[in-house]
C-alpha cells in the first residue's frame, strides 16, 4: 500500500467530506476508498485523491459508501419485541411524555419501525405522547428517510396488516409510509463524532450497527456521550455484534445483555 497516497485521501476526506478517519478502522477505510477507486477505474491513491479533491459528487458518494448501512423493518426482531413488551410499559408507567433517539437513522427502517411500534401501542395508552428523533451524517440518506418511500423487500418482517395499516402502496409497487407514522419522527443531520446528542432527557437511545465501523475509544467515547443524554433509567439499545467497553461499563447495567439493551444506572 502506498502509504503516503492513502494519508493523502484521508486528509481529504477530513477537510472536504467532513469525515473524522480516526474514528474509524483502518482496514474499513482501505476497503471503502478502494472500492470508489475501481468504481472509477484508478488504480493510484495520488490519482484518485486529485479527484476527489475537485469533484463534489464523487465526494458524496465517497461519504455514502463509508456511512452505509444496510437495514430494513424490524431489523432483529427479538430486539424489538422486547422494546414493545417490555421497555416501553415500563417508560409509560413513570411517563406521558416519552423521547426516542435512533442514532446512526441511515434511510428511516428503525425509526419508522418504533413509531410504528409506539403507534400500535397508543391504542392501549392514548395519553402518551411519543417523539422520535432520528439523526444520520448522510444527507441523501435523510432525503429519502423523510420520503419514507420503501421498496417491499424491506417490510419483509411485517405483518400483511401491518403493511395495509401503516404504508400506502404506490403504482410502481414501492410502499410509502402513512403521516401517522410520519409524524412521530424528527429527522436531522448530525455527526455521531461531534461529541454531543442530537437532544437530551431521552427515554431510548437506539444506536445499532454504527459503531462496528468505529475504533474502540470512538466506541467508548459514545457510550459516555449517551449517558448524560438518557433520563434516569433510560435504556441504550446496541447492535447484536456490539459490546459495551470496559472503561464505560460502569455507566450503564445489562438489561437484557444477549440482545445488547442496557440501562442507565442510577445516580444514586
Amino acid at each position: 500500500m502506498n502509504t503516503r497516497g492513502f494519508r493523502s485521501v484521508l486528509r481529504t476526506i477530513e477537510s472536504k467530506i467532513g469525515i473524522q478517519c480516526a474514528n474509524y478502522k483502518e482496514d474499513y477505510l482501505q476497503r471503502r476508498i478502494q472500492s470508489r477507486m475501481r468504481m472509477n477505474k484508478m488504480t493510484s491513491y495520488s490519482e484518485y485523491n486529485s479527484f476527489l479533491t475537485t469533484q463534489e459528487e464523487e465526494q458524496e458518494a465517497l461519504r455514502n459508501a463509508l456511512t452505509i448501512n444496510v437495514t430494513k423493518f424490524w431489523r432483529d426482531p427479538e430486539v424489538f419485541n422486547i422494546i414493545k413488551r417490555d421497555v416501553l410499559p415500563d417508560i409509560r408507567r413513570r411517563k406521558q411524555k416519552i423521547r426516542i433517539w435512533s442514532a446512526g437513522c441511515a434511510t428511516g427502517e428503525e425509526p419508522y419501525t418504533i413509531a410504528l411500534m409506539c403507534h400500535e401501542a397508543k391504542v392501549l395508552y392514548p395519553d402518551v405522547e411519543v417523539t422520535i428523533f432520528a439523526s444520520d451524517i448522510d444527507r441523501e440518506a435523510l432525503k429519502k428517510a423523510e420520503k419514507g418511500i420503501y421498496h417491499q423487500k424491506a417490510l419483509e418482517n411485517l405483518s400483511e396488516s401491518q403493511i395495509r395499516r401503516h404504508f400506502n402502496e404506490q403504482q410502481d409497487g414501492t410502499f410509502q409510509v402513512k403521516q401517522h407514522l410520519k409524524d412521530l419522527v424528527k429527522f436531522s443531520r448530525h455527526d455521531l463524532m461531534s461529541g454531543r446528542g442530537v437532544t437530551q432527557y431521552l427515554d431510548i437511545i437506539l444506536c445499532r450497527n454504527v459503531t462496528i465501523y468505529f475504533t474502540e475509544k470512538q466506541k467508548d467515547e459514545l457510550a459516555r456521550i449517551f449517558a448524560p443524554a438518557l433520563s434516569e433509567g433510560g435504556y441504550y439499545v446496541m447492535g447484536k455484534t456490539e459490546y459495551m467497553g470496559r472503561d464505560v461499563e460502569h455507566l450503564y447495567e445489562p438489561y437484557n445483555p444477549i440482545q445488547k439493551i442496557y440501562r442507565k444506572k442510577s445516580n444514586g
